[in-house]
């Protein structure tokens, strides 16, 4: 059976620690917690609507990568090297990277939410986040009582995750960490046949795994959905499809949405499901919108025998 689908969506999750005060000329001007960041952003090719006071007064910003030289941070105050962001029940570490990230996708506390309240309606759940980063969505899905699985191909990564499990006084709750590539990983747990009541999915766009497996999006993105297939339980709940947009796909949220909606409906043609799909983001304090990422996610009420 095909799912029935939703039209587009926009989501802006509600945060205190986390603000976008303003953006244009190809940058944005956040606030973590205390500390104010320019990072480069693409989309806002308008004008800024703060001062040049407002964003001079930042703490720091990253310069973009170029053919000559590498991405990198230069902070005019002084900013500790991590510090602690909190929403609802999570508390999470910080960091300026070196490509430009700090640990965390504010965007992505749409998907928190939806996921917390899904898995406290049931029975706890078992559910399989793949490419799972600092392990937020995990989080919040574990603090609502689920057992998971959290696999990503970066040993940092899960360490990270793993700090911000004990820093969100969360170390009780049955969370296994797996250092690996998504694709070798599902694949093992189909031959174990492992099952999982809810999948949550939030690939790059391009990647390597622990042994330099290569992960393109457009190429691998199919084959690891029809993997994944195999191990939804006989009554699952959920799946979770998450993908940024980058510079070659601003503009094309209509298309994106588009595919990652076939892809959900090809994976499960044997489930009765909701599908909606939607894109998340920011506004600034002019209210122009910063798109962040695409996703489509499938609410299951039954599975075909």
């Amino acid at each position: 059976m095909h799912g029935k689908s939703g039209a587009l969506e926009t989501f802006t999750p509600i945060w205190t620690d986390y603000e976008l005060l303003d953006s244009g000329g190809g940058r944005k001007l956040e606030r973590f917690g205390p500390v104010t960041l320019v990072r480069p952003e693409p989309q806002a090719t308008w004008q800024p609507s703060l001062s040049e006071e407002s964003w001079n007064a930042a703490h720091g910003c990253f310069v973009q990568a170029s053919s000559a030289r590498r991405g990198e941070w230069k902070f005019s105050k002084p900013v500790p090297p991590r510090w602690t962001l909190r929403r609802k029940n999570l508390a999470f570490w910080v960091e300026p990277t070196p490509s430009g990230q700090l640990g965390v996708f504010p965007d992505q506390a749409s998907h928190w939410d939806w996921l917390a309240d899904l898995v406290e309606a049931q029975t706890p759940p078992k559910i399989l986040c793949l490419f799972g980063y600092t392990a937020l969505a995990t989080l919040a899905a574990a603090a609502a009582g689920a057992h998971i699985t959290h696999v990503d191909a970066s040993r940092k990564a899960i360490k990270w995750a793993r700090e911000n499990q004990s820093l969100s006084q969360l170390s009780e709750k049955p969370i296994r960490w797996i250092v690996d590539d998504a694709q070798s990983f599902v694949a093992r747990e189909a031959r174990r046949s492992r099952t999982y009541d809810g999948l949550i999915l939030d690939p790059p766009r391009f990647g390597r795994g622990p042994k330099g497996e290569v992960w393109k999006l457009e190429d691998s993105l199919p084959a690891l959905l029809g993997q994944c297939h195999n191990l939804l339980s006989p009554a699952p709940l959920f799946v979770l499809l998450n993908s940024y947009t980058t510079v070659l796909t601003r503009g094309q949220t209509a298309k994106e949405v588009t595919q990652l909606r076939s892809f959900l409906k090809e994976m499960l043609a044997d489930c009765s499901s909701t599908i909606t799909v939607g894109e998340l983001g920011f506004a600034d304090s002019a209210g122009r919108r910063i798109s962040q990422s695409v996703f489509a996610r499938a609410q299951i009420q039954s599975r075909s025998s």
